[in-house]
């Protein structure tokens, strides 16, 4: 009942016992959400901090309600109004909270690898709660468990990742989430936002939206990250809109029917179209229920916790 490692930093370092460790706590704790009294005090003597220089909806509010539903004692910081704006570095800053005694740490950065930077200088266990263009280890687990929740299984289970795959620490997590479990991935998006070397990490490449969608059994779809774009890759919203978007009369022309994820937020009427997201196909809501259940898991084991309550 332990992950083989003290942080969450990233699916890259975790094996396929780990991920199914975390699922079969999740699906514990996805029963504990059900209940009329959705809390357990398998937390209640740690403290956490929820540490995000970056803005956040979802994860934060996520991160925050699983570690209310575990009993944990929790401070929010965010970077904006801190002593950040002042000059304050990351390791002042997370050792200024750690003399307060908190026991671990929930990390959002801007910087590629600041929580693993972290990890080597604190003594804290830290979860990556989002690292630049690098990983985002609790979407991927909740991505994956989703798939899981509605396939069954991921032996020869088809995923396509369509998008902003360059930008996108979302793809780079479920794709070694989902390659560890065993399910063919294929990524899909225009040339410009597809990384030059994706193909090292055993996916397949194409270009062509349709073809994609034609070939897998669940499409994950992407968000354009304007905000961390330095130049322009492709004409305008509504070209991509045109030739890359998905909506529901690409999926009605199929010949068959597939399942519909996205990790928010969503550019409706860009990537993804109101229709689509909002069809039968789409299983956006469940990502959303399922990422309580999963972060709740991760925060447990990771506090090195014996027994479930």
């Amino acid at each position: 009942m332990s992950l083989s490692s003290k942080h969450l930093l990233g699916i890259k370092d975790l094996t396929a016992k780990d991920i199914e460790l975390i699922f079969s706590t999740a699906d514990h704790f996805k029963e504990v959400l059900r209940r009329p009294i959705k809390k357990v005090p398998s937390l209640r003597d740690i403290t956490i901090v929820n540490l995000f220089y970056e803005n956040s909806t979802r994860t934060r509010i996520s991160f925050e309600l699983a570690e209310k539903r575990l009993g944990a004692d929790t401070i929010n910081f965010t970077a904006s109004g801190s002593s950040v704006s002042k000059g304050e570095t990351l390791i002042d800053t997370v050792n200024n909270i750690l003399s307060m005694k908190v026991d671990m740490v929930v990390m959002r950065h801007s910087a590629s690898g600041a929580p693993h930077f972290l990890s080597n200088h604190i003594d804290a266990a830290i979860i990556n709660a989002g690292d630049g263009t690098n990983e985002h280890p609790t979407q991927g687990l909740l991505d994956a468990y989703s798939i899981r929740e509605k396939h069954k299984t991921f032996k020869g289970r088809k995923v396509a990742i369509l998008g902003d795959i360059m930008h996108s620490r979302v793809a780079l997590s479920n794709i070694y989430c989902l390659k560890k479990l065993g399910a063919e991935v294929t990524v899909a998006g225009p040339p410009t936002l597809i990384p030059q070397y994706i193909d090292a990490l055993g996916v397949n490449v194409t270009y062509d939206i349709r073809e994609a969608l034609q070939w897998c059994d669940v499409a994950n779809v992407l968000r354009i990250q304007l905000e961390r774009q330095n130049m322009p890759l492709f004409s305008s919203l509504r070209e991509y809109s045109l030739y890359y978007g998905v909506n529901k009369a690409l999926l009605d022309s199929l010949d068959k029917e597939i399942t519909i994820m996205h990790p928010g937020p969503i550019n409706r009427g860009v990537e993804l179209s109101s229709d689509a997201a909002d069809s039968h196909h789409s299983i956006i809501l469940n990502q959303v229920e399922n990422g309580v259940a999963i972060r709740m898991a991760v925060l447990y084991l990771l506090a090195g916790k014996k027994g479930l309550e």
